[in-house]
């Protein structure tokens, strides 16, 4: 029986100058490294027997599968099983040494009852210094429903 190869490829850099942690927000697309990291892709698996190219619907992820979708005369088929998980910091900006994930647990306008959780207003519950100088939140005394 034949095997068959799965070739992965991760999108190319995007551009982002002001450092916002995009996720699964539209609108970011290549930067032009990232373009030419889609070109040196297709090229890489030049030669190759691709039969079925599948894509994110994200932009990046498009972009990146268009070189790919030239070389071997496919049309990319859109999944969005293949889409980024969500995160409580998308669409936020940080970078290093501004004390944003000093309480990963809240950010702004919200308070998170737990890592996935996190709700709007003041129902939730109130945070509390762990060991080490963690940070953690403490269940209201009834939940909102």
């Amino acid at each position: 029986m034949p095997a068959t190869i799965v070739h992965l490829v991760r999108h190319g850099e995007v551009s982002n100058p002001d450092g916002i942690l995009y996720g699964r927000l539209p609108g970011f697309h290549l930067s032009e490294e990232g373009r030419l990291m889609a070109k040196a892709a297709a090229g890489f698996l030049a030669g190759r027997d691709v039969a079925v190219l599948v894509t994110s619907p994200l932009e990046r992820a498009q972009e990146t599968a268009a070189p790919l979708a030239a070389q071997f005369g496919l049309a990319p088929q859109l999944d969005d099983r293949l889409i980024e998980p969500w995160n409580h910091f998308e669409g936020t900006r940080f970078g290093v040494g501004d004390g944003a994930l000093r309480r990963p647990l809240r950010r702004a306008g919200k308070r998170c009852v737990s890592a996935t959780s996190c709700r709007s207003g003041s129902s939730g519950g109130r945070w509390r210094a762990g060991p080490s100088g963690t940070t953690r939140a403490t269940a209201p005394a009834r939940w909102p429903v």
